[in-house]
């Protein structure tokens, strides 16, 4: 079976600062796995990478199998930005509107019948336990409804891969831990492969199977005795 994602040698830079250095790593279908790092560090890069925003300076990533410069079939992979809702938060659209014009962003607006699609909002909406949201306005809900929604659209395009940065910031503890179980579930009962930048250590490391740490430019995979050892090292840090 071909890797989801493949990258080798991977090096960026912003103009004569170095961010990544001949990084390394890939992921397997149903895998889950967290980037953890410091500010700066080069975590959202790195998605910008495999989003193919911007190119490496050196090395090279593959996406299914392909070359991310030639790679096509986008739909295949899902994002969840930083406040990706932020934007349309005051528009006068309901959530089912938001979902389901991603929907047709996503598969042509005459691919799929309006039933289809509504079949997919509902979908989507009840694995993030928001059905009963579907007719309110984006801009009536609170932050951590707010990213529920942005997960449930991201869902709705039925993606095989999904790619999040930070998904919990600025949420509630309640939220991040019902966001973190569903990740964990979708993860366990679809086999969605998930790769979650996160400054969440402590949480994130109950529910992924991989922990992935960029530090000085380099990408290491942190061992369970290795991550116990960098948890007490931040509690220690936040202590003191």
């Amino acid at each position: 079976m071909a890797d989801v994602i493949a990258a080798r040698g991977l090096s960026f830079r912003y103009g004569d600062e170095p961010v990544l250095s001949r990084v390394d790593f890939s992921l397997r279908a149903g895998d889950f796995a967290a980037v953890i790092g410091a500010n700066g560090a080069g975590k959202s890069t790195l998605l910008r990478l495999l989003l193919g925003e911007i190119a490496p300076d050196a090395g090279d990533i593959r996406l299914f199998d392909r070359d991310v410069r030639r790679f096509k079939d986008w739909p295949r992979i899902g994002y969840v930005p930083q406040k990706g809702l932020a934007s349309v938060s005051s528009f006068p659209a309901t959530v089912e509107e938001i979902i389901e014009a991603h929907i047709s962003s996503r598969t042509g607006p005459l691919r799929l019948s309006r039933e289809a699609r509504r079949a997919r909002v509902r979908r989507a909406l009840a694995w993030v336990d928001m059905e009963d949201y579907a007719k309110r306005l984006i801009g009536r809900l609170s932050g951590g409804q707010q990213q529920r929604v942005l997960l449930a659209r991201v869902l709705a395009g039925e993606p095989e891969l999904m790619l999040l940065d930070e998904p919990t910031a600025g949420v509630d503890a309640e939220t991040v831990q019902a966001l973190y179980g569903l990740l964990s579930r979708l993860n366990r009962e679809t086999g969605l492969t998930v790769l979650m930048v996160t400054h969440d250590v402590a949480r994130a490391a109950e529910v992924v199977s991989r922990v992935l740490c960029l530090e000085e430019g380099t990408l290491v995979e942190l061992g369970r005795a290795q991550l116990y050892e960098e948890l007490s090292h931040r509690h220690k840090h936040e202590i003191n």
